[in-house]
């Protein structure tokens, strides 16, 4: 696989509860809504042709209201539950059409899933439940306990390693979760709404957590929230969805932007936009009544990034892209967005 190439292709991806499923696909049936699929077939559609891709390294995130189908479409992703129809190309291969000896190999060793219930086994202590995925591989248990040290190392668990799961608090153990995912050195990390269940103040250091993790092993992850303020933290790209269907996908900036319905107006619509939003999205040409500073700045800086700048400059500051100018914000045009309802 080339760098280029994406990790991961969803394509057309169905996933339909009910009787004869396979007959709403392709059908009249299919451009039914769900509650109109429902009454007249009995039929559900949780994932209704889905596509996108996942770069590697990439952070994407899957958001919706509860009932979207965000958490389904995740777990069709790895077969916990069977796609009715579509393709999921990881690395080259259709993971729908592997058998069972290959699916399990790709679990142990591909991929890593992350719950919002950390699912640790309670009679285990910290490092025999990190290094649990290894003894399913079959490595020996100084090799795994000396891979499970690293791993405790780099999610902030010393000293806790011979603790036991009900010894330490929910932001721990879900520390631990992450610890058990990334002791096999997966390529993709599947995290379904991990962090739901904590505290606002042990969620917030968590989504830190991960970003650091992201940054210091550049693992790809699928990350599952219902929650913006998280995906926008997080996220590379996010994509919304409603009903089953994929509304949207952009960078946080480009859904607070250019939102392409109400539905999604209406999700970014509490974001603050100075903290998503680039200077290239609020540059302008420079009036003929002004001067610019000698200053220059990135256009993919975050607005609230370059605010200190912006304003200690006390005139027009240029918007630098490619080495060019794309034009100039002043302080009046970041404090009129900050200020402007989203």
């Amino acid at each position: 696989m080339s760098a280029d190439s994406p990790m991961i292709q969803v394509k057309n991806l169905w996933k339909v509860f009910g009787s004869n499923p396979d007959k709403v696909i392709g059908t009249e049936l299919a451009s039914l809504t769900r509650s109109e699929l429902r009454a007249k077939t009995g039929n559900t559609v949780a994932v209704r042709d889905v596509s996108f891709d996942v770069a590697p390294g990439e952070v994407f995130v899957v958001m919706g209201l509860s009932g979207s189908g965000k958490s389904t479409l995740v777990r069709c992703m790895t077969r916990l539950i069977e796609p009715t129809a579509g393709e999921l190309i990881f690395s080259g291969e259709d993971i729908l059409k592997v058998d069972g000896n290959r699916l399990r190999e790709l679990r142990r060793t591909k991929f890593s899933m992350v719950f919002q219930h950390f699912g640790l086994l309670p009679h285990r202590k910290v490092i025999d439940n990190i290094a649990y995925p290894l003894e399913i591989n079959g490595v020996g248990k100084a090799e795994r306990h000396k891979r499970a040290q690293e791993v405790i190392e780099l999610v902030g668990l010393n000293g806790y390693s011979e603790a036991y799961p009900e010894q330490l608090s929910g932001g721990m153990q879900q520390r631990v979760g992450l610890a058990r995912a990334l002791a096999a050195d997966p390529e993709i990390m599947f995290l379904d709404e991990p962090f739901s269940a904590l505290d606002p103040l042990i969620r917030r250091d968590m989504q830190s957590e991960v970003i650091r993790l992201h940054h210091e092993l550049g693992k790809t992850m699928v990350f599952i929230t219902h929650d913006l303020q998280e995906a926008a933290k997080v996220g590379d790209r996010i994509a919304i969805m409603r009903d089953g269907a994929l509304i949207q996908v952009g960078t946080p900036a480009e859904l607070v932007a250019n939102p392409k319905d109400e539905y999604v107006a209406n999700f970014v619509r509490d974001i603050a936009k100075s903290h998503v939003l680039t200077l290239r999205y609020i540059a302008r040409p420079l009036r003929s009544d002004e001067s610019a500073a000698t200053v220059e700045l990135d256009a993919d800086l975050i607005i609230r990034e370059a605010l200190p700048t912006v304003l200690e400059a006390h005139r027009p500051i240029h918007v630098v892209s490619g080495g060019s100018s794309i034009g100039v914000v002043s302080a009046e045009d970041v404090l009129a967005l900050i200020a402007s309802v989203n």
